[in-house]
């Protein structure tokens, strides 16, 4: 089997263009191990769809599946068009959250970034919720996919491996659910990071990160049609959401090497 290995901010995936095989689970927490396999968040497969450009499939390193990525989604738009599969720069993707748009951004021939529309994001009300010895306030949020966002004073302090796990494993969240703590800089600037289901701790998540900004807006912390500056342990990402909660994420998207299997 050939892939890809390419990331989104540090968030990693092996992109395999084919229909998804039987062992998917198994064969994804195999080549996922950063020890004994090539080391990514999880694989991406990548096919032909009947109702959009492109469809998706998101497998975790845990071997779960995985309705969204926003990091994810981008690199498939540089995949498809730097690898000729299509010559379009406006495409559609499918997702199990939903068809998303994608607007390719190019330097010199070859995809740089991507603009997508990620639908709506929706915030419930502020919950508190028991995690281990601990009582959490917890903003939820869905962005086709679940997330937990916290508000902390000091990024530094954020225990993010503690709370993490216990929080995407809470009874509340029978699906699982991920997990951003997130410190306010300022009215366009979040810091934030993330436990991601299914993978732990990631460099980047770009469905996180338009909760972040949801709860931010939510809490009045942040406004909607401003372009949110949003710093992940692995760079940037630019979070707009509308009054009518539409959200577009634009960010990087980047090659790291070609592989074989050989078992």
């Amino acid at each position: 089997m050939h892939f890809t290995k390419m990331h989104g901010l540090g968030n990693d995936y092996l992109y395999v263009y084919g229909e998804v095989p039987e062992n998917i689970s198994e064969l994804s927490v195999k080549l996922s191990d950063r020890h004994f396999g090539a080391g990514s968040d999880g694989m991406i497969y990548i096919s032909e769809s009947k109702i959009a450009d492109f469809k998706m499939r998101i497998f975790n390193a845990d071997g779960s599946e995985a309705k969204m990525c926003g990091n994810g989604i981008r690199c498939v738009g540089k995949y498809v068009y730097d690898k000729g599969y299509t010559d379009k720069t406006k495409l559609t993707v499918e997702t199990l959250s939903g068809i998303r748009a994608l607007q390719l951004q190019l330097s010199g021939g070859k995809v740089k970034g991507v603009a997508v529309d990620m639908g709506k994001a929706e915030a419930q009300k502020k919950t508190e919720l028991t995690a281990g010895e601990k009582t959490v306030t917890l903003t939820p949020v869905s962005v086709g996919n679940p997330h937990a966002v916290i508000f902390v004073e000091n990024m530094e302090e954020a225990p993010l491996t503690q709370l993490g796990p216990a929080i995407e494993h809470h009874r509340a969240f029978l699906d699982g659910v991920n997990v951003e703590f997130v410190q306010v800089l300022d009215d366009r600037h979040l810091r934030m990071r993330v436990w991601e289901r299914g993978s732990g701790v990631t460099m980047a998540c770009g469905t996180g990160a338009c909760a972040s900004v949801m709860a931010a807006i939510a809490e009045g912390y942040c406004q909607y049609d401003e372009e949110i500056s949003v710093r992940l342990d692995g760079g940037t990402l630019k979070i707009q959401i509308a009054p009518d909660h539409c959200v577009q994420m634009t960010g990087p998207a980047q090659f790291v090497y070609e592989g074989d299997t050989i078992e």
